[in-house]
């Protein structure tokens, strides 16, 4: 009898324990330029709507310097890249499933400046706008690996001032760095995406680059090799869908017919 009543009450103790237990959370991790970060917590929040038991996490940063970091072995499901040389970079490595790879969005390049700047527009075909240079730097990502930076070296061989503001330039480990410096004021000008200008109250757009000045600003996404999982194909699906186009679009990002 004693024997009985021991075995229910363990039999009890589990069915308890069952009962109780946290749901458990399928964990999905995202690296992805820092530009992305604004439209994919929006995205977030909408997707956990729909699995509440899943758990995303954003690691975001350079494009480049998650791409090494995934060459490394980093623990990554996702990556979303502000160009196609850092996605081509893991394809080369094979660290990427290339059958995934997709273009999500694209950009646009634009000059800014602090909000209360006396600055209010510039044509970048004239020369003139140098000269607020003379005592001061151009905060943009580093040109030699970070994205932006990249596009804004290509924008201003295109309209020959590289030469004039390669010695100029406060050099930003990504682009939201770049955009913190004129935010603060400690540069009178930068070079962003639209999108980070927007998600900004504290700089104004003064300048939009001419598209054929630079590589047409696209972010490529694709699954790390061996992560392509359920949890993670239900994230990649919604960050292709019509309710997230609908987000990237409201932040000034440009989408394309992807499925």
């Amino acid at each position: 009898m004693f024997h009985n009543r021991l075995l229910l009450t363990l039999l009890l103790t589990l069915l308890l324990t069952l009962f109780f237990i946290e749901p458990i959370f399928a964990k999905i991790t995202v690296f992805a330029a820092a530009s992305m970060s604004d439209p994919l917590e929006q995205i977030k929040q909408s997707y956990i709507k729909e699995y509440p038991n899943q758990e995303i996490i954003f690691s975001l940063a350079s494009s480049s310097a998650l791409a090494r970091q995934i060459t490394q072995g980093a623990p990554a499901d996702i990556f979303i890249s502000a160009n196609q040389k850092w996605m081509d970079y893991l394809a080369k490595n094979n660290t990427i499933d290339t059958a995934s790879r997709k273009n999500l969005v694209t950009n646009t390049l634009v000059m800014i400046a602090p909000k209360e700047s006396s600055i209010t527009n510039i044509d970048l075909n004239n020369k003139n706008w140098l000269s607020y240079l003379e005592n001061s730097y151009l905060a943009v990502g580093d040109p030699d690996y970070v994205p932006a930076g990249i596009y804004a070296k290509s924008a201003f061989e295109y309209y020959q001032y590289w030469n004039k503001v390669e010695n100029k330039l406060a050099r930003a480990n990504n682009v939201r760095s770049a955009l913190a410096l004129v935010e603060r004021g400690e540069t009178p000008l930068g070079v962003v995406y639209k999108t980070d200008a927007k998600a900004s109250k504290k700089v104004k757009i003064i300048a939009t680059f001419d598209k054929k000045s630079h590589l047409t600003i696209m972010y490529p996404i694709a699954f790390i090799s061996g992560q392509n999982n359920k949890e993670s194909h239900n994230f990649y699906d919604y960050l292709l869908s019509d309710k997230a186009k609908a987000i990237f679009e409201k932040l000034g990002f440009n989408t394309l017919n992807v499925r």
